[in-house]
């Protein structure tokens, strides 16, 4: 070995220690960011904020079956005390008398800062006559129970004003004391996590905590002979613990599969250890090129990041095969001079289709193309200057088991059927043409790794517990809380009129048990003195059964009142209703939003809301409208429409980089062909076998022209305009077969994201090399 050879060695051998020793400080992510977008819209990221920072994000429903309800209520309180007491948590809420204590008297406290209708006009004689006649009327109501304690205190009412808002969304129904499904078959609790929606670490520790506390308690029933019981959880946390898992556990599993397949395959070829262990440096290499790149880059790098990179082991051990199968015979002067221009034409034809998805507007895919560019250029770069010399003069010509003397009848076989594939092409477009609007997935839901069951298990305790469809929302914001209440006051106030004209069926708001501060100095301010009550109050109990010296504590509380320190979010802590506020205020990057979740009226949920008319009514406000329905459509069009326009940039970027190469209309043509048809080919396949396409499966179909061109070359441009001897088509055999392995592999996955990029190029990839072979120039034609 020469002084030139150990140095590119030594080289090699510091880069790879420096990209591996970067992946060792690398973070992982299996988080919902890879498909989210980098530079998103003022719509786009409240969805983004709902979703990594949002306190829904930090919800889980819990549900307990089996028993009956006692035992079931039980568990319910023993399980949220439990999970207090383990800190995991900020927000408990089981339907538990004490909860409902701590709000009604939260409310009563400061029912004055709160209550929407105080204002001087409700103190004035007609006003206190007005709601003190309201309020007795009240008593004798089925509520009356329930107010007849705080009438002396609270004459005007100002309380049930208070619940009667708090009851305006739907509320669980409650059994043996605690919340339970609408059937009373399970019994319900509401959990918000202390770690962040995006802490995916933080929630698997919180969904840990339930199920160990809840196995505890049960075992303790079963010693005692109760029923057997079962815990039902749901949330966004779940769902992205158990997406994690998935990624992980399949990532693993198939670049395993897919491995031991390609080393079986390359065993067989090469007959040596040695040489398997020489052909598979410039795979591990570009994959420890790949991630450390991505990393470099992005910072983090996707768990489907590092799923799709397995299947590029089986486009990058080609360069090896191709070394190795190819140079046995001819050895390594005559391979670089002969076949080295093509494979590293094919190699630029990779990187074009690769680059183009660096300039996705989404991490994901732009991931996906540095991946695949570092991965790609890195194993042909240690193939043409690393394995020969680390190979020796020794490379073995290949047995002859593996110098396959059949290929060449077979590739002279398919020149037969050019003019039925080509009909059968033309069949694929026509049909493509006939079910365009039913090819392509209309929305987002295409890329959740989300089950059915796990779909339909949340859904049930959603309606359970009434959570609201916040599919409509009006978004205010603030550079601090104060400034984001108020504009949320002043954008309800429109959406209380909305109410009234019938155009929506109500709101919710935090503002409505955390005002500004403004608001509860001026409803403090339409306090009148107690003294100025007390003069008017004979002539508003006129006719009444009150008299004015039982409402004394009335009075008091009036002069309390007019004192009182501003309300803040610390007062909530200990309430259910701290839940609500946290749900919709939302901190994040130096300034604050309110959310306000419409809700239809009751008889319209399937035709929704008359937008273009609430936009028009909060036309004067800076509130944003935002249909998150319609923004997760925009979002997934978005996604498919820039995959469209990278697809479509990286085939013009092959199709001229060929050109400028070749320059020969004719070997362009020979190249470009076998491509052009394998695209249709597949995509009707797909769909004639039920796959619905999205954003993934179009990414496929520009990897299947980005490969695929690797072999169309081989044929287009044989030495001297020769067929292709034994060695090349075998070559090529074992290289398709690898690619095919290692991008099919991906096929089994439950992941859709990785399971369309396998159905889509591993058949693709093989349908590429028959249709390269079936339409090469008559000269080159085996």
């Amino acid at each position: 070995m020469n002084r030139l050879a150990r140095t590119r060695i030594l080289i090699w051998l510091l880069l790879l220690a420096g990209a591996i020793g970067l992946i060792s400080q690398s973070r992982f992510s299996a988080d919902m960011s890879f498909f989210l977008p980098a530079h998103p819209s003022p719509e786009q990221q409240i969805l983004i904020e709902q979703i990594q920072e949002g306190a829904v994000s930090r919800l889980l429903m819990v549900g307990i079956e089996g028993g009956d309800a006692s035992q079931r209520a039980r568990i319910s309180h023993q399980l949220r005390q439990a999970l207090k007491d383990s800190g995991a948590f900020t927000s408990l809420q089981n339907g538990e008398q004490e909860s409902l204590t701590a709000d009604l008297e939260f409310l009563f406290q400061h029912r004055y800062q709160l209550s929407p209708r105080v204002s001087p006009e409700r103190f004035s004689e007609a006003g206190l006559r007005d709601a003190i006649a309201a309020s007795i009327d009240l008593l004798g109501s089925p509520l009356g129970m329930l107010f007849k304690p705080y009438l002396d205190r609270d004459p005007t009412g100002e309380l049930s004003t208070l619940l009667l808002q708090l009851g305006q969304g739907t509320q669980p129904a409650t059994q043996a004391g605690v919340w339970s499904s609408r059937d009373g078959q399970r019994a319900l609790l509401l959990a918000q996590t202390r770690a962040r929606g995006s802490d995916t670490d933080g929630q698997e520790a919180a969904l840990r905590t339930i199920e160990t506390r809840f196995e505890t308690i049960r075992q303790a029933e079963l010693a005692q002979g109760q029923a057997d019981t079962r815990l039902l959880l749901s949330g966004p946390g779940r769902f992205a613990v158990e997406a994690r898992a998935t990624i992980k556990e399949e990532i693993f599993r198939l670049t395993l599969i897919s491995s031991l397949a390609i080393i079986l395959v390359l065993f067989y070829v090469y007959r040596s250890p040695r040489l398997l262990a020489l052909g598979l440096l410039p795979v591990l290499s570009g994959a420890v090129a790949g991630i450390a790149a991505v990393s470099l880059v992005h910072g983090t790098v996707f768990g489907i990041t590092a799923g799709f990179g397995s299947a590029l082991i089986g486009e990058a051990v080609d360069y090896s095969t191709y070394y190795f199968v190819q140079s046995g015979r001819m050895g390594l002067d005559t391979w670089r001079q002969r076949f080295w221009p093509t494979i590293r034409l094919g190699v630029l034809t990779s990187v074009a289709g690769f680059a183009v998805l660096l300039f996705s507007g989404f991490p994901g895919l732009s991931q996906l193309g540095l991946y695949s560019l570092a991965g790609v250029v890195t194993a042909a770069m240690v193939t043409r200057y690393v394995l020969p010399d680390l190979a020796g003069p020794a490379v073995a010509q290949a047995s002859p088991r593996t110098r396959q003397t059949w290929a060449p009848r077979a590739f002279t076989l398919l020149s037969r059927l050019r003019w039925p594939v080509l009909a059968l092409t033309l069949a694929a477009l026509g049909y493509l043409y006939v079910q365009r609007a039913h090819v392509w997935h209309p929305d987002l839901s295409a890329l959740s790794t989300v089950s059915e069951a796990e779909a339909l298990r949340d859904g049930q305790l959603r309606a359970d517990l009434g959570a609201p469809d916040s599919r409509y929302l009006v978004v205010t914001r603030g550079r601090d809380m104060e400034q984001a209440l108020q504009a949320a006051e002043q954008a309800g106030a429109i959406l209380d009129r909305l109410v009234a004209e019938g155009v929506i069926g109500g709101y919710d708001s935090p503002t409505r048990f955390l005002p500004s501060q403004a608001t509860q100095a001026r409803r403090r301010q339409a306090l009148p003195e107690p003294a100025e009550v007390a003069a008017r109050l004979p002539a508003a109990l006129a006719g009444q059964p009150l008299k004015p010296q039982r409402l004394a504590p009335f009075l008091g509380e009036l002069a309390q009142a007019r004192l009182a320190p501003d309300l803040t979010r610390a007062e909530l802590s200990h309430t259910s209703l701290a839940l609500v506020v946290d749900a919709l205020i939302l901190q994040r990057d130096g300034y604050w939003s309110v959310l306000l979740p419409l809700h239809p009226v009751a008889d319209s949920q399937a035709q929704g809301l008359p937008v273009a008319r609430i936009r028009t009514a909060l036309a004067p406000t800076e509130a944003l409208f935002i249909d998150m329905k319609g923004e997760f459509d925009a979002l997934y069009d978005d996604y498919l429409t820039e995959a469209q326009h990278l697809s479509l940039l990286g085939v013009v970027a092959i199709a001229l980089l060929l050109a400028l190469s070749l320059r020969s209309a004719r070997q362009l043509l020979h190249v470009l062909l076998p491509l052009a048809m394998a695209v249709p080919l597949v995509m009707a396949s797909l769909h004639l076998l039920g796959e619905r396409l999205h954003l993934l499966h179009l990414i496929g179909l520009l990897l299947i022209v980005a490969v695929g061109s690797n072999y169309a070359l081989f044929f287009s441009r044989s030495h001297q305009q020769e067929a292709p001897d034994a060695e090349t088509l075998t070559s090529l055999l074992v290289a398709n077969l690898t690619t095919a392995i290692g991008f099919g592999t991906l096929a089994l996955s439950s992941v859709p994201v990785l399971h369309a990029i396998g159905v889509t190029v591993g058949p693709g990839a093989i349908l590429a090399l028959l249709l390269a072979a079936m339409f090469a120039p008559g000269e080159t034609r085996p």
